[in-house]
């Protein structure tokens, strides 16, 4: 854990990691399975969600049940302050929250997107009489002239359409229903309003795309069962309504339950347009989740794929799920950018003194215990400010691979039998975490709150597993292994770019095995690790 800086590093990263003919200059559009720029050359969309911004979401919060939404939090600060200092602290929030300093960082770090997620009531009045609301679109044009400056792309994601598409607190319900699906009231607005965000950035090769609707209708609320043949249809309203001002803009559209579920696409609905899937890996113990069905898709649809949102795990996880991915050619957006008192984001928020008052307040509804809580929203306004948040580079160098890192055995690569692993028996696949192969993964630790994997890989005599990884330099890094002997003694070789290392595993409790300074070179490097005798448990490598 480290403060805001580190300039050298940041400089390297920021050259070596950022895909490569990304140009925020250049309109994207799809090419088959590809988004490619104006020049032809494909695009990778690594980027981050600009979430809590415009649309607070109360777990971001450390809220409860009664502040769970935009609304509700809205209420919560109102009650505390009275609704005049109420509405000077959001518009303070919203300024504070996301400035040029968090775009200028995130272009630094190697991604090359954002996804800034929208509430419609913050562009558009509720109740009678709509009217567009200023201060949304003036910080939508803001993010859009940042992003410019500093070569990044912008999917402009509508996270709470007119009356909720989940009628969940992600998207701001007021009722609990997606009356976006029920009041064709609200449809009308969602079309007026992408029409006007369409219209104002028609000619503005910096927007990537429009991501019409984030994550409608949930199965296990009846809503998905009730709606989804709705769904295409309101898709393909959009889009029309969309063309007759912008004809250059892609479209990320979303399945339903959650994003997921895609079983109402049969064909592409714009002939520049891909699907997106969200994907959390929140199972304990760690379990990398299949994407083969929406391979198959990619497939059959041929259309570009894309990962809209990702991560709130570990490590280990968003280590291989960009590796996942990035193997089938689907870019990434990981989720959020920051939040209040984490370690799994690239910025965590301080809470503020007195924080715990507040947070007690949005589960009981009842009393209000917080003294001065002024002062606790005015040094919140302070704590959410870039250069006032913690960074956590070991996140960002998960997500791209990159040195220095902890490199758990289970993210071998993804090339398959004999490039990316060799195990004698190729029948029996893993209990655990690749449960489609046969590299034998398992379970030491199953701490849900852990931010640590609680798996390793168990080897053989001659079996191996290989890994890529990145570096932004050619430079020397320390390497260590943690491993045991399951058969006393064993040994085993290192192999770190055709160099190789040969050592003695004796120890049959998990412990550190040091290997002398290892050369790295600037951009891939292949590491390999193979028992020559014995049997292994192998945890994994830390370079740094």
């Amino acid at each position: 854990m480290t403060r805001f800086g580190i300039k050298g590093f940041v400089y390297f990263l920021f050259l070596f990691c950022i895909t490569k003919g990304a140009s925020a200059q250049s309109f994207l559009h799809t090419e088959g399975q590809n988004i490619v720029n104006e020049q032809g050359k494909r695009v990778l969309l690594q980027g981050v969600g600009l979430g809590n911004w415009m649309l607070p979401e109360g777990y971001m919060w450390k809220f409860g049940e009664h502040g769970d939404r935009p609304r509700k939090i809205e209420k919560i600060v109102a009650d505390h302050i009275g609704q005049e200092k109420a509405d000077k602290f959001w518009k303070a929030f919203r300024r504070n929250y996301i400035t040029e300093a968090d775009i200028k960082r995130i272009a630094e770090l190697g991604f090359n997107s954002v996804r800034p997620a929208l509430n419609a009531r913050l562009f558009l009045t509720e109740g009678e009489n709509n009217q567009f609301v200023d201060e949304g679109f003036e910080l939508l044009d803001n993010l859009i002239k940042w992003c410019k400056k500093y070569h990044l792309y912008v999917i402009v994601d509508m996270h709470g359409a007119p009356g909720g598409q989940t009628g969940q607190n992600i998207d701001d319900s007021p009722n609990n229903k997606p009356e976006l699906f029920s009041d064709p009231k609200n449809e009308d607005l969602l079309v007026k309003l992408w029409v006007k965000i369409a219209e104002k950035y028609k000619d503005e090769p910096t927007v990537a795309a429009y991501d019409l609707l984030n994550e409608p209708l949930p199965e296990r609320t009846g809503a998905a069962e009730q709606y989804k043949d709705r769904l295409v249809p309101m898709y393909q309203k959009l889009i029309a309504a969309i063309r007759t001002v912008d004809k250059k803009h892609m479209f990320t559209l979303e399945g339903y339950n959650w994003a997921n579920n895609w079983s109402v696409f049969n064909k592409a609905l714009d002939s520049n347009m891909f699907f997106q899937f969200h994907y959390y890996c929140w199972d304990r113990p760690d379990n990398l989740n299949d994407i083969s069905n929406y391979l198959k898709k990619q497939q059959q649809l041929n259309t570009p794929v894309w990962v809209g949102e990702t991560g709130e795990k570990n490590n280990a996880i968003y280590f291989a799920t960009t590796q996942y991915f990035e193997k089938h050619n689907i870019g990434w957006s990981f989720w959020p950018w920051k939040k209040m008192d984490t370690q799994n984001t690239p910025y965590s928020i301080k809470s503020p003194d007195g924080w715990k008052e507040i947070a007690a307040y949005s589960r009981n509804g009842k009393d209000i215990t917080a003294t001065d809580a002024e002062k606790i929203f005015n040094q919140l306004l302070e704590n959410i400010k870039l250069e006032n948040c913690v960074y956590f580079p070991d996140v960002v160098n998960s997500l791209f691979r990159c040195a220095p890192l902890k490199l758990e055995a289970e993210n071998y690569g993804h090339d398959g039998y004999l490039k990316s692993y060799f195990v004698k028996d190729t029948l029996a696949m893993s209990a655990h975490y690749r449960k489609k192969e046969p590299v034998k993964v398992v379970v030491i630790n199953n701490d849900e709150h852990s931010l640590i994997s609680g798996q390793v890989v168990e080897l053989g005599a001659g079996e191996w597993t290989a890994y890529k990884i990145k570096s932004t330099k050619k430079a020397e890094y320390n390497v260590s292994l943690q491993l045991k002997a399951i058969d006393s003694p064993s040994s085993i070789t290192v192999v770190i770019n055709g160099k190789s290392t040969n050592l003695k595993v004796e120890q049959t409790e998990y412990s550190e095995l040091k290997l002398n300074p290892q050369a790295f070179k600037q951009g891939e490097n292949d590491i390999k690790v193979e028992v020559k005798t014995g049997r292994i448990g192998f945890d994994w490598i830390n370079i740094y």
